[in-house]
């Protein structure tokens, strides 16, 4: 095999992680749907609908030809919208050899099922979950394109994260590894729903109390959700979990915070959407979320009450009227027990 890395697809997330490669003298081929995005990386070497005003490295290929960016990749690293996962790595299969190297960067569940990303793409490509890598942490693809410093972490439970931190690490982009694939993907994807609740505390203006306090509180319930679904609750404390949010909770660069911002000025989810005119995944896992922690019996009232204002039209001032007025609590009995009884003890 050849140092070929496939990217799938090319949105902003997807471009910037291409970029990082082609950085690394890698051979890198980014397959898209839109014959005219293919035409603008390869001849403008721009992608403006998602990275405005970037001129793209010239060692950038894209094609509209799946086989022809897979072929004799050593690596595929998958970058599509949870919505369309599922899809994306069936397409896959027909080119996927065991061989190949297979990274994800998508921070989401698949809504119907509730399963996390890695689940549906070793069902489709009919490899070991284990196998498939994660990339997750605090890192906005407006800065990586520019090679601002970035720190992210690479996560497998079956050791092949240090093959994916030898294809990114350079000298702006840092990675970590992590054996704890299952809390670093549910971090990554249960922040968006926080960073959404926290553009919407900007949006009605409630200041940076109430921003720190949901930041914590959030970090809370991905923490005892994430530790009842499998998770080590030390991984929260870490680049996927603390990191991440903070990083998407917090910048104006975060389509989950702008679009909360958005809902707290008033704006209906329709509006919202259609203004952003990006996919916001925080939006769909709110809805997932919602529905694990009601299966699993585990308390989220952030979550709940989030679900309640995009799904069900609550008024937000409602919503968080309803979260002050919770019957009173210790800070540590919502804890998750692993943590309680390290603690503890």
């Amino acid at each position: 095999m050849s140092d070929k890395v496939a990217v799938l697809v090319a949105g902003s997330w997807g471009t910037a992680l291409a970029s990082v490669l082609a950085y690394n003298k890698l051979e890198v081929v980014v397959w898209t749907r839109g014959a005219e995005q293919a035409r603008e990386i390869n001849e403008e070497h721009t992608n403006n609908r998602y990275l405005p005003g970037v001129e793209l490295s010239h060692r950038l290929r894209a094609t509209t030809d799946m086989s022809d960016a897979v072929a004799n990749a050593t690596a595929v690293l998958i970058v599509a919208p949870s919505s369309a996962m599922r899809e994306v790595s069936k397409q896959l299969k027909t080119y996927w050899t065991e061989e190949m190297l297979i990274i994800h960067a998508t921070k989401g569940f698949e809504t119907e099922s509730l399963k996390r990303m890695s689940t549906v793409i070793s069902e489709e490509l009919g490899c070991n979950e284990g196998d498939i890598v994660v990339l997750s942490g605090p890192s906005h693809a407006e800065e990586v394109i520019r090679k601002c410093p970035t720190t992210v972490v690479v996560a497998s439970s079956s050791g092949r994260a240090a093959a994916a931190q030898d294809l990114f690490m350079n000298a702006y982009f840092r990675v970590y590894t992590n054996r704890d694939m299952i809390g670093v993907e549910l971090a990554g994807a249960l922040k968006n729903i926080i960073a959404l609740g926290a553009g919407m505390s900007d949006g009605l203006g409630f200041g940076d109390n109430a921003k720190a306090a949901l930041l914590t509180r959030g970090l809370a319930e991905i923490s005892r959700i994430g530790v009842e679904m499998g998770a080590n609750p030390l991984t929260f404390a870490g680049l996927a979990g603390i990191g991440d949010l903070v990083v998407t909770a917090t910048s104006r660069h975060s389509r989950n915070w702008r679009a909360g911002s958005l809902l707290g000025q008033g704006k209906g989810l329709d509006e919202v959407l259609e203004s952003m005119g990006m996919v916001v995944e925080g939006i769909r896992t709110t809805k997932a979320a919602y529905a694990i922690s009601d299966k699993l019996g585990v308390q989220m009232p952030i979550v709940n009450q989030l679900y309640h204002v995009l799904f069900e039209d609550r008024d937000p001032r409602v919503a968080v009227e309803a979260l002050m007025g919770r019957d009173p609590k210790t800070e540590m009995e919502m804890m998750p027990q692993e943590i309680w009884e390290q603690w503890h003890t």
